[in-house]
């Protein structure tokens, strides 16, 4: 039997990768959303049934909403199904062990997308699996959030020209559509709060895609040396901007990220975090250093600590097309990982999915 192989974070594909994965992302949206809106598009295309006759089990010991919600759809519409098991659901963690869960729900699914508490539970689950298991979510990486990101930058590009790369002056012109994944622009990425998982996977994606990290954190909460290490091994360390002043961080920034302060399981340090955090709430104020025409990014749930409503809900913000885009990347990934199982092939000339 092949060894699976499993996906902890964005740092485990090479930028040709995760650039596969986001236009696939894209052609995936562009085919399927049709269907949702009762549309009958252009050209029939149906999307992959790549899913068909096979279950994921959705293994979530934390609460979910964007998700679960794009979980559930996308194997679905990829012709599978998803068995969502819940802390309350199956016996994990109360008399049976994590490696003998992994073995028993391994040899009746075909994938594993977990969203776990410490990081240590889904390398064990990863351990033991007899299938893939990709990151939903764990203390350490949230990889399919930055997918999501990314596909939000790319989508904002192609109305917004300043974001992207000319093509060279002797480059073949070519047919782009509403789903070719337009090139990026180095851009400027500035992130203000908590160093928790969604940074560490930004911190370990956007140097090698050509983009500038500037962050800004309170000391005590500075990236841990797991996140450091992987860094180096990356040879990237020295590329990230690292200062306790949110002024400084969004200078000359095109995108401003934050997430939240306080995540699930960490109530009890609720009042000590926003005594940490204060000055750091994202505010057009806050962001005068920054481009004229940046743009905000949010994982979600909000809380009007970390940014205020004037900016959550104004113009500048991307944070809904964001959270709909978890569903496409996360199909993607579903295709790629669990369906033809091409995830970690080098992509080699030009694909249309």
């Amino acid at each position: 039997m092949a060894v699976p192989r499993h996906l902890m974070t964005l740092a485990d594909l090479s930028p040709a990768q995760i650039n596969r994965v986001l236009a696939h992302s894209l052609q995936l949206k562009h085919r399927t959303k049709p269907w949702l809106l009762h549309q009958k598009p252009k050209k029939l295309q149906l999307p992959p049934q790549s899913l068909f006759l096979k279950t994921i089990a959705l293994l979530f010991s934390k609460r979910s909403t964007r998700t679960r919600i794009a979980a559930e759809t996308s194997a679905s519409i990829l012709g599978g199904q998803s068995l969502f098991l819940g802390s309350d659901d199956i016996q994990l963690g109360v008399n049976e062990s994590l490696r003998d869960s992994a073995q028993v729900i391994g040899s009746m699914c075909q994938g594993f997308f977990a969203r776990v508490g410490d990081h240590s539970e889904i390398e064990e689950l990863a351990k033991y699996s007899p299938v893939p298991v990709l990151n939903a979510l764990s203390s350490l990486w949230h990889p399919t959030q930055v997918l999501a990101d990314l596909l939000t930058l790319h989508e904002t590009a192609a109305l917004k020209s300043s974001w992207l790369l000319p093509p060279p002056e002797d480059a073949p012109k070519k047919k782009t559509t509403a789903a070719t994944l337009l090139p990026l622009k180095p851009l400027t990425i500035a992130y203000v709060g908590d160093s928790a998982n969604v940074l560490h996977d930004m911190l370990v994606t956007y140097p090698r895609l050509g983009h500038s990290m500037r962050v800004a954190s309170p000391a005590a909460y500075r990236a841990p040396t797991e996140v450091w290490d992987r860094l180096k091994v990356l040879g990237i360390d020295k590329d990230i901007f690292w200062s306790e002043d949110p002024t400084e961080a969004v200078r000359d920034a095109d995108v401003v990220v934050t997430d939240t302060w306080i995540s699930m399981g960490q109530e009890a340090e609720k009042a000590e975090r926003l005594k940490a955090f204060q000055g750091y709430q994202v505010t057009e104020a806050l962001c005068a250093n920054a481009k004229p025409d940046w743009m905000f990014l949010h994982c979600l749930p909000r809380k009007p600590d970390e940014v205020d409503d004037e900016v959550f809900y104004g113009p500048r913000s991307l944070v809904f097309p964001e959270a709909e885009n978890r569903k496409w990347t996360i199909m993607a990934l579903f295709d790629l990982m669990f369906g033809k199982g091409e995830l970690f092939d080098e992509p080699k000339g030009k694909r249309n999915d």
